[in-house]
């Protein structure tokens, strides 16, 4: 009797800030494969998206690294996606419908077609964002600072 091939899925993220997003993307890939392998964003590759992580490099691996969906967690050193599929040899790829048709990932798509992996794009979550939970937080830190100058100011007088 022939052993069943077993399924790997690869999906990435700088998982900063982890929310229900996150976790829907590994639960849903995670139902999709038999192993899930999550490459998180290094600190020093965020600076793609121009922006810095809140969160260290080594915490979010470790948060990744917990969830019951993930089977492996690797650095993600590089956006090339061929290169990360030469080192783990997955058979799906999972990514946010947010990239769907977009030429980057045409061109993924078809440099992934000719090795036979599959890409499959799961619906992003609305409303929700490592981005818009910092940008909520950094408002109502700016807001505390000026209630306690106003505070101050208030006992001073």
């Amino acid at each position: 009797m022939e052993k069943k091939k077993e399924i790997i899925g690869y999906t990435t993220g700088v998982f900063d800030l982890f929310h229900i997003g996150h976790l829907n993307v590994l639960r849903n890939a995670r139902s999709m494969c038999d192993k899930l392998v999550v490459g998180v964003t290094t600190d020093e590759l965020v600076s793609y998206k121009h922006k810095k992580a809140v969160i260290p490099f080594t915490e979010r691996c470790e948060i990744i690294r917990g969830i019951r969906y993930v089977d492996a967690v690797v650095p993600q050193y590089s956006m090339d996606k061929l290169e990360a599929w030469k080192k783990l040899k997955f058979d799906i790829m999972f990514v946010g419908d947010d990239w769907y048709n977009t030429p980057k990932w045409k061109d993924i798509e078809e440099r992934f077609r000719d090795v036979g992996v599959q890409i499959v794009y799961f619906p992003y979550t609305k409303g929700i964002s490592s981005t818009i939970i910092n940008e909520i937080l950094v408002k109502e830190r700016e807001e505390l600072v000026v209630r306690e100058k106003e505070q101050k100011k208030t006992e001073c007088e």
